[in-house]
């Protein structure tokens, strides 16, 4: 390093010359760079470089550089040291060798760490990229050991794996056992996301925990990334997998505290129930992006996993979930029926393609309300997710479904009982039930009352039985960010001054003009992708019958709803086009724009929030249901239309932008979100 002797002859050499009038950082760098050359030339000329001459060039280049630190004022030694250490931090050894006894037995014999230090490792089933598509997986499988060797002997022996041909061993001089579990960790979530792989593993209980330099790690993690990339085992880059649905809907994902704790307290109430033979009901409650949807995917996936093991070998006892996997609990869960819930068509799809790449769930386990009520038999557990969005009563999409909706009911309680709701269907076609919720995203008139949602919570509390999700997973901004949203979209008159939140980094803004907001969503776009316009049902679906017809025009601007309701989120035309409340509820956007239309507006007189019936043209939202005598009010509608926009604008996991028709609204959202012109 830069002894102190060379300091002193350099700060000497700078105060004996006024070099600062010449010497500019500019023209240092370029010194630097002109001396560099001429010290490469010193090799271009074959082997035999004149030793002389590179001394002379090499002193050239680092007192330039010396020269040029002490301008900008750096420390040489630091700077040397931060990169040393930078580099020291990227290099890992990745040993790749045949899955089998005779290799693994030389491999051993290479290095003692092989038998004696904390590694990651990946088998895979020797099917290359090219031949890995949607209907051709790859096997593959992750784990981490402190004796490598010893445990590519345990693999070796077991049934389940004798069809994987390779093995790839990351090993790093500073890895620990926290560091490995980490690792382990993203490469799972990070391979079932990548869309050509089935993960063999089980979901034995990896949470996320923090650990001692937790973030300079997981830098390196990207390194490992690309080195595995490069040689095959992922197809996609890191953007690619981090936004698809099936990272997002991944059941490898790594659990929080409380989502950890409340599957924990479940399976346990579970396994408990099915011995005594007694039914239960549980509840699972939390805001948007307190991960509902990936906790009922991760849920099923274990208790697939514990009905299914057949060794334990793959268990890591350090683990929050490995008490499960016992010979007991799967004859318990044994002839377990399992099934999902999910009401939203689109969401319910994106769902399916994951449970199709994931060993032991099947897509058939996916299913709207009416698949269950129409179901032979009788579930073990059902699962529901948006509980809310389940259906009373009320005049369906059609004629057919209308007519399901009554025989469904007749079938299964002995008439057409009008008061019946698909929450009574799932409670009668099946054991168990868990119900994931949030009564603030309601949409609809026909979805469940909030009375009724109010009266499962509390049933559930009272027997002890009732979860709450807090730790916000989509939001960068925090959990506040969605108290915040609802509390500006308050529809009450306002009695008390609100004041504006800070949420840091969060790209939280209100525009004056659409067109720029667009713009600045497609340029988000470009730069992460997963960046989205929505909008509230303002606008009526005449694209739907002519394609060639625009939908939403404000000014110059002309914008066309979506093409597709299933997986809209994926789809090629997505970014050009609008999405509603029925494409995105569920899903997570790394930005999303929000056009809030004329069917919600702001009285300044009033200070409140009010709807205009005539610009909303969502038939359904503002149905009135005279099958149960029920009529929606104004002050009904606006409760879910603000839900609706509640929903919209907690989308997105790095920003949210928002631009609303009406003046009025726009002036009263300025109070509150920053705004760009």
């Amino acid at each position: 390093m830069v002894s102190k002797a060379t300091h002193e002859t350099l700060a000497a050499f700078v105060a004996e010359r006024d070099w600062a009038q010449f010497h500019t950082p500019e023209n240092l760098a370029k010194s630097v760079a002109i001396e560099a050359g001429e010290l490469l030339e010193c090799f271009q000329w074959g082997a035999e470089a004149n030793p002389k001459r590179v001394r002379e060039e090499l002193a050239d280049v680092l007192t330039y550089c010396l020269l040029l630190a002490d301008r900008i004022g750096a420390d040489p030694e630091q700077i040397v040291l931060e990169k040393l250490e930078t580099t020291r931090k990227n290099m890992m050894n990745l040993a790749r060798l045949e899955f089998s006894q005779a290799a693994v037995t030389t491999w051993k014999s290479h290095d003692e760490k092989h038998g004696n230090w904390p590694v990651v490792y990946v088998l895979d089933d020797g099917n290359g990229a090219a031949h890995a598509n949607s209907n051709t997986l790859r096997d593959i499988y992750v784990g981490e050991t402190l004796n490598a060797a010893s445990r590519m002997n345990q693999h070796l022996k077991t049934p389940a794996k004798q069809h994987l041909k390779n093995i790839r061993v990351i090993i790093d001089e500073r890895f620990n056992k926290s560091v490995c579990l980490d690792l382990e960790s993203y490469l799972i979530k990070m391979l079932a996301g990548d869309g050509a792989n089935r993960v063999l593993n089980r979901n034995n209980g990896i949470t996320e925990t923090q650990y001692y330099q937790r973030e300079m790690y997981r830098e390196g993690f990207r390194n490992i990334f690309e080195r595995l990339k490069a040689e095959g085992v992922f197809t996609r880059s890191i953007p690619e997998i981090e936004n698809s649905d099936l990272f997002k809907l991944s059941p490898f994902k790594a659990l929080t505290e409380d989502q950890a704790n409340s599957v924990e307290e479940i399976v346990n109430g579970l396994l408990i129930d099915v011995e005594r033979g007694s039914k239960s009901t549980i509840v699972v409650q939390g805001d948007p992006g307190t991960g509902k949807t990936v906790m009922a995917i991760y849920l099923i996936k274990l208790l697939i996993d514990i009905k299914s093991f057949t060794s334990l070998e793959d268990l890591d006892s350090d683990l929050r979930f490995s008490n499960f996997f016992t010979e007991r609990n799967q004859r318990l869960l044994h002839d377990l029926r399992i099934g999902l819930v999910v009401p939203q068509q689109s969401l319910r799809k994106s769902i399916k393609i994951v449970f199709g790449k994931t060993p032991g769930l099947q897509p058939s386990m996916v299913m709207d309300p009416f698949k269950v009520g129409e179901a032979e038999g009788i579930f073990d557990l059902l699962l529901v997710d948006e509980t809310h969005r389940l259906n009373q009563r009320a005049n369906q999409a059609g004629a057919v479904l209308n007519t399901k909706f009554a025989t469904i009911t007749s079938e299964l309680f002995g008439s057409d009982d009008k008061s019946r709701t698909q929450l009574d269907w799932i409670r009668a076609k099946s054991r168990h039930q868990i119900f994931l919720l949030d009564a603030a995203q309601s949409v609809r008139p026909a979805d469940l009352p909030t009375e009724l949602l109010s009266g499962l919570v509390a049933d559930t509390r009272a027997s002890g039985r009732h979860f709450q999700l807090r730790t916000q997973m989509r939001v960068k901004a925090g959990s506040d960010f969605v108290s915040s949203v609802r509390w500006i979209l308050d529809p009450h008159p306002l009695s008390y001054p609100r004041v504006r939140q800070d949420f840091g980094e969060y790209d939280f803004r209100s525009f004056d003009s659409v067109t720029h907001m667009r713009d600045q969503i497609f340029q988000r776009n470009a730069e992460v992708g997963l960046s989205r316009m929505v909008a509230g049902f303002a606008w009526p679906w005449k694209s739907k019958k002519d394609r060639n017809e625009f939908d939403i025009e404000i000014g110059q601007t002309q914008l066309r709803w979506n093409s597709v309701i299933a997986d809209w989120i994926s789809s090629s035309k997505a970014p050009e086009e609008v999405g509603s409340i029925h494409t995105v509820q569920g899903y997570d956007l790394n930005y999303v724009g929000v056009i809030i239309g004329l069917d919600l507006r702001f009285d300044p007189e009033r200070r409140r929030l009010f709807i205009d019936r005539n610009s909303y043209f969502d038939k359904k939202g503002k149905e009135n249901n005279p099958v149960l005598g029920r009529k929606y009010s104004d002050d009904d509608l606006l409760r879910f239309i603000t839900q609706i926009y509640a929903v919209l604008m907690t989308r997105g996991i790095r920003g949210t932008y928002v631009y609303a028709c009406d003046p009025g609204l726009r002036e009263y959202l300025k109070v509150f979100i920053p705004t760009r012109s």
